[in-house]
């Protein structure tokens, strides 16, 4: 493999990736491929990806958990600037991992990448004052198909590092902080139920 690192099936969800490309630096800064077609597929990584997206959002900020219903998507996600707690729910029909989630830190600093296959929920909290997330996807985004999940919902247990506050049996974000500072969710996501509601 050229220039990346792949972990492949992390904590043991069949499908899902930790990519580390490899990042060549010196005393005018670096120099990284941040995708390329051949390496992946050396990696047995075969995606034909449609669409890049780019988001800022601030400190506090918890967007998701979101899924095509659909029109799945499968995405490759990562951080240009500061860091984020990115998190992928497997809503698999049949998988043996079914509502399993996996959580980790993407940064600027660590330049990883997260590929999370179709058939998974997906959403991240910003850890820092502000966020840059960018991610390609392998479908175009298609209107009024959009699925989620509450992000606090106990029937999966998302460990969302820093976050304070007490489940009340809704997804509000009220009550719940982040160093001292109230979780900022879109109004949809408030609005999201537990994984047993999801069909």
């Amino acid at each position: 493999m050229g220039q990346i690192k792949v972990e492949k099936n992390v904590a043991g969800i069949e499908g899902l990736c930790v990519i580390e490309p490899a990042v060549h630096g010196d005393n005018r800064g670096y120099f990284m491929e941040t995708y390329n077609q051949r390496d992946m597929e050396e990696a047995g990584i075969c995606i034909n990806f449609v669409q890049d997206n780019q988001s800022m959002s601030t400190k506090g900020v918890l967007r998701g958990l979101h899924f095509q219903k659909e029109y799945p998507q499968c995405k490759l996600v990562r951080v240009i600037k500061g860091a984020v707690f990115d998190v992928a729910v497997d809503l698999r029909s049949g998988s043996e991992t079914y509502g399993k989630w996996y959580g980790m830190e993407l940064s600027e600093e660590n330049k990883k990448q997260f590929l999370i296959p179709r058939g998974f929920a997906h959403g991240f909290l910003v850890l820092s004052d502000i966020a840059e997330f960018c991610y390609k996807c392998d479908d175009f985004y298609h209107a009024n198909d959009e699925g989620g999940i509450a992000w606090n919902d106990p029937g999966i247990g998302i460990e969302w590092p820093g976050v304070i506050g007490t489940y009340r049996g809704t997804a509000s974000a009220k009550g719940y902080n982040l160093d001292g500072c109230s979780l900022k969710l879109s109004d949809k996501d408030q609005k999201w139920f537990g994984i047993c509601e999801v069909k």
